[in-house]
């Protein structure tokens, strides 16, 4: 897949490594839900980029919106438990999370989704990651934001102010507590993205 990078939404460090857990700061949402947020977790995100967005097997779909078919407006892929990890330092990553949360969650990340926001008319629409154990159980989606900066967007469920959240190269957020259930989350469209994006969630087992 042909890629164009804006080199200055990007770092230069040489090849992509991460930095400690440490620095992670806690918003509480309300309702039982809670974010952590690390800027900067991955360094030297370029060539991560590029080898996901050459190598991965994107795909895209098409789902019923009422009485017509349409296009989802970004490219998917999905690693399960026993898949491998298109990238060495995504396992490093799904690892370090899975060690730095072991108490507070009590299992393991075990699946990867990725998402590739071509430009700035890619988007994903207000949901929570309901399928499976998360519609009934608290649980975790980490999220790890490469490429051209866009806004992730949250709203309790039970109505109330949105919490805008800026992801850019390299960041870090996790969904935790009850965020799934009580709270939506979205990346909108903006006129402002120019440059490609792609997201890596890590899920627990039975999640999606």
């Amino acid at each position: 897949m042909s890629v164009h990078l804006q080199g200055s939404l990007f770092d230069q460090a040489d090849g992509p490594s991460l930095g400690p857990l440490a620095g992670l700061r806690r918003t509480v949402l309300g309702d039982g839900a809670w974010t952590d947020l690390l800027p900067g977790w991955l360094g030297g995100g370029d060539e991560l980029f590029a080898e996901l967005a050459a190598d991965v097997p994107w795909r895209a779909e098409r789902r019923q919106m009422y009485d017509r078919t349409v296009d989802v407006p970004r490219l998917l892929a999905f690693y399960g438990a026993q898949d491998q990890l298109p990238s060495p330092v995504l396992d490093e990553a799904r690892e370090a999370l899975s060690s730095h949360y072991a108490d507070e969650l009590g299992e393991p990340f075990v699946t990867a989704g990725l998402c590739y926001y071509r430009d700035g008319r890619d988007s994903v629409a207000w949901h929570g990651d309901l399928h499976g154990r998360s519609s009934h159980e608290d649980t975790m989606v980490a999220i790890l934001s490469l490429g051209a900066p866009r806004d992730l967007l949250l709203r309790p469920c039970r109505g109330g102010d949105t919490v805008r959240t800026p992801l850019g190269h390299g960041d870090l957020i996790v969904m935790g507590g009850s965020c799934q259930r009580t709270w939506q989350h979205a990346v909108p469209k903006s006129a402002h993205a120019r440059g490609p994006r792609i997201s890596v969630q890590f899920r627990t087992r039975g999640v999606r």
